[in-house]
């Protein structure tokens, strides 16, 4: 049981909830008698009457049905979901008629679980009568683990509901506002056409230039202040590490185009580029530029495990420009990869790898270049937007424009304004967190986005994720609603999420707009 990928249920008094050990141990005595098990897996954030009959056809097919749920980490069904906590589901599921068994799945897909459980029949809803239909791939995965069981799959053919679109109607995680603005969207663009955009983005061939930065967090638990200093002592608990800085963007690129690649600012001592390679997807094309005297940049937060508070956050970096030797080298990788692209998308962190020369040379020279100059502890907002003469995309937050313009109090509409006047660049977005964003073109003006993050768990990184899935968007001329709306929805799932421990990829956009639109 210590050791096991599932976790250990909290029963209800019916005691029908089972850990999956157990449960694939009582399968086992069931089928030995004869008896024939039944297993239909899904999320049933909420039970409706499709779910009620498709559970009734299913319990009609063998002699003990078994029910396993998803876990909340893994219910992929964008901001706010699930509703009901896993808990809850089981219970709920556990309190029909027609329900033996319910185990917990904590796992993206049930291949594990039907590997573990052998049922003899594996039902899917009606939704599913035409495979090529699931965004996921994981349709046929799971007919093939049921059929090497020795099991065979069932497709339900009772009415179809849909639990998003309930929850939207009656249980909606956004505010009037929000779902205005979404129906909009939906009544102007088909969603088949917003997915299609998606489908598009597969052929832009990208190239992230950026440094390369290891984001790790340390968590530990509060023990007390210190005896003989005052301070506060804290006992460490574990550790999680992640890519970040242009690692990220790429690997959020990779998971909606083929063919990306990145130039990155590494350094020689403590490269870490053993792990870089492990964590960047297969379809990326890594070009590591090494600063001699250097390491690879960390940014270290140590994070409170009772509140999840960050507590303070430690950087290890080089951050002086690159000298002359060190551009020349970087120019002349530039030069050699940049031609295979059409979209160049820096993500600047201002620690020393994009100099005004090598910012000039982008300028000059990229085919078409989205710019983010990001503003933080580390460059004390010196790092701003005006070191680029030109762009074709320029995504910054509200914080980054305020610097940029030295301004503070006046509107953000003003700002950008004012902004277009000393960049020469057509098409601009301003995230503002809970606030939305805001977009520009100079020629079809402002447009406005709400926010789509329900839950906010760590802010590192957002503003990775919308440049990512923007960028490639703008090149394509796609319209602001549509952009927005994914930029925003990536951004949304940035948040929720700690570091870049999740890619944005297109099984989680089309998912996540299937969810949202209904």
């Amino acid at each position: 049981m210590k050791d096991s990928p599932f976790p250990t249920p909290k029963k209800p008094t019916n005691g029908k909830i089972y850990a999956v050990e157990d449960l694939a141990a009582e399968v086992a005595e069931i089928q030995a008698r004869g008896e024939t098990v039944v297993h239909c897996h899904g999320v049933f954030d909420l039970v409706h009457p499709g779910h009620i009959r498709h559970l009734e056809e299913a319990s009609g097919l063998g002699d003990h049905l078994i029910v396993t749920v998803t876990i909340d980490r893994f219910v992929n069904k964008g901001p706010g979901r699930p509703v009901f906590n896993a808990q809850l589901r089981a219970e709920t599921l556990a309190a029909l008629e027609s329900v033996d068994f319910v185990a917990f799945s904590e796992a993206p897909t049930a291949v594990q679980l039907i590997k573990a459980l052998k049922p003899n029949v594996y039902v899917k809803g009606p939704d599913y009568g035409d495979p090529n239909a699931d965004v996921t791939g994981m349709f046929i995965e799971e007919k093939n683990a049921v059929e090497d069981a020795g099991g065979r799959m069932h497709i339900t053919d009772d009415m179809t509901m849909s639990s998003s679109e309930l929850i939207n109607q009656h249980f909606d995680v956004f505010g009037p506002d929000t779902r205005a603005w979404l129906s909009n969207v939906k009544e102007k663009f088909e969603v088949d056409r917003i997915k299609a955009q998606i489908d598009t983005l597969k052929n832009v061939k990208v190239l992230v230039v950026g440094e390369a930065i290891i984001d790790e967090y340390y968590f530990c638990s509060a023990l007390g202040k210190s005896a003989k200093d005052p301070i506060l002592a804290f006992k460490y608990e574990t550790r999680e590490s992640y890519i970040g800085g242009s690692l990220g963007v790429a690997n959020h690129v990779a998971g909606l185009s083929s063919q990306v690649g990145i130039v990155s600012l590494t350094g020689a001592n403590d490269d870490r580029l053993g792990f870089i390679k492990s964590h960047l997807l297969p379809n990326i094309d890594f070009h590591p530029f090494d600063r001699v005297g250097a390491p690879t940049i960390a940014k270290r937060r140590y994070v409170d495990t009772h509140t999840g508070s960050k507590l303070f956050e430690l950087y290890t970096l080089e951050d002086t420009p690159l000298d002359a030797p060190g551009e020349a080298q970087l120019l002349e990788k530039l030069d050699a990869v940049m031609k295979d692209y059409d979209v160049v998308i820096v993500s600047d962190y201002g620690h020393g790898m994009i100099t005004p020369k090598i910012a000039a040379y982008l300028c000059e020279n990229a085919p078409f270049l989205s710019v983010n100059t990001q503003a933080n502890a580390g460059n004390r907002g010196f790092n701003t937007i005006s070191k680029y003469s030109r762009a074709d995309y320029v995504c910054l937050n509200g914080g980054e424009l305020q610097l940029e313009m030295r301004m503070k109090q006046a509107g953000f509409h003003d700002m950008l304004t004012a902004l277009t006047e000393r960049i020469d660049c057509p098409n601009f977005t301003i995230t503002l967190g809970q606030a939305g964003s805001l977009h520009f073109n100079k020629e079809t003006g402002f447009m406005e986005a709400p926010s789509l993050a329900v839950k906010v768990s760590d802010r590192v990184g957002a503003g990775d994720a919308v440049l990512s899935v923007t960028s490639p968007l703008v090149y394509l001329g796609a319209p602001w609603e549509i952009t927005s709306l994914i930029g925003n929805l990536a951004g949304a799932e940035a948040v929720a999420e700690l570091g870049t421990s999740k890619t944005i990829d297109r099984t989680i956009l089309l998912k996540h707009l299937d969810v949202m639109l209904k």
